[in-house]
């Protein structure tokens, strides 16, 4: 197809969107669910060897090795749990060159999210999920308290943050404290200890990477004119004690996109970002890869692996 390119995939990274497909994408209202046809093959985020490229695409050539977001935000159309993938030209970029197809797998979705949320959304699509469009705010100087620090959107925020010049307090269980010290973190709350809503004060940015109801909670640690980012923005609530305490509320939908994709691709190679792998599995054993996802506390990304 005009605009396409055909990837042999050597690595698959897993995301929430893929478990939420397979369980029926309950999760979503449902006048928001789309209708699925099954069988159907659920994944996003590849990286592996273009094998074929359609005639109008100029950015790649066949034996270039890439990585991609495949079709998101889409459910059944991308379809990457697999040996071979097709996907539009955009959605993808080189692969960076000094890291392997495991890591470079485990990127996609995750520094996506983080990179719309945190340097700049790169779409003007409607927000389906507020009202205004979501705007990231500046980094430099700032105090940011990022909870989930650990997950895999958490820890490319708090990478991305601390290249922006933020001061970052990252907020996990007790077992992730050397790994996110490593990344940058200047702070280290244990919330299993502390529950960094009832210590942290006056920080200039919130980014809840659980998100949900209750994102609420952290508004009470935001200074005037700070802003909390819930990463899942379904059923957040506290839009009202937000706007009272003078601070915004706002989050967004990633989706795919080559050209930033290319630019995280430049922070990987000169070192300035690392994805971090909790575990990988073989493509033929994805259902234990959703078991372990299942069971959390996931420190960065789970991949499969293509033989």
């Amino acid at each position: 197809m005009l605009g396409e390119v055909i990837v042999r995939v050597y690595a698959v990274g897993i995301n929430p969107p893929d478990w939420y497909f397979r369980e029926g994408l309950k999760m979503l209202p449902p006048q928001w669910r789309p209708q699925i046809s099954l069988p159907a093959i659920p994944g996003t985020d590849v990286s592996g060897v273009v094998e074929a490229v359609a005639e109008d695409v100029q950015a790649f050539s066949v034996g270039d090795e890439v990585y991609g977001m495949v079709r998101f935000p889409s459910f059944g159309e991308s379809r990457a749990y697999a040996e071979f993938v097709a996907g539009p030209a955009t959605d993808f970029a080189l692969k960076p060159a000094g890291i392997d197809h495991v890591h470079a797998a485990g990127a996609p979705m995750a520094a996506l999210t983080a990179w719309q949320f945190l340097i700049e959304q790169g779409h003007d699509v409607p927000n389906p999920i507020q009202p205004h469009r979501h705007i990231p705010v500046p980094l430099n100087g700032k105090k940011v308290l990022i909870n989930g620090a650990a997950g895999g959107v958490g820890h490319f925020a708090l990478q991305l943050a601390k290249w922006k010049g933020a001061y970052v307090i990252a907020a996990a269980s007790g077992k992730h404290e050397a790994l996110l010290r490593e990344l940058g973190a200047d702070e280290f709350m244990d919330y299993t200890k502390t529950a960094a809503e009832d210590v942290v004060r006056d920080v200039d940015l919130v980014i809840d990477s659980i998100g949900g109801p209750a994102t609420s909670r952290f508004l009470r640690t935001l200074k005037r004119g700070g802003a909390l980012f819930p990463i899942f923005g379904l059923g957040a609530v506290g839009g009202d004690e937000a706007e009272t305490l003078g601070v915004t509320l706002s989050t967004t939908q990633v989706r795919s996109n080559g050209l930033q994709l290319a630019e995280l691709g430049r922070l990987f190679d000169s070192g300035t970002i690392c994805t971090v792998i909790d575990s990988t599995f073989s493509l033929e054993d994805a259902w234990k890869a959703h078991e372990r996802a299942s069971r959390g506390h996931i420190q960065g990304k789970i991949v499969l692996t293509v033989a």
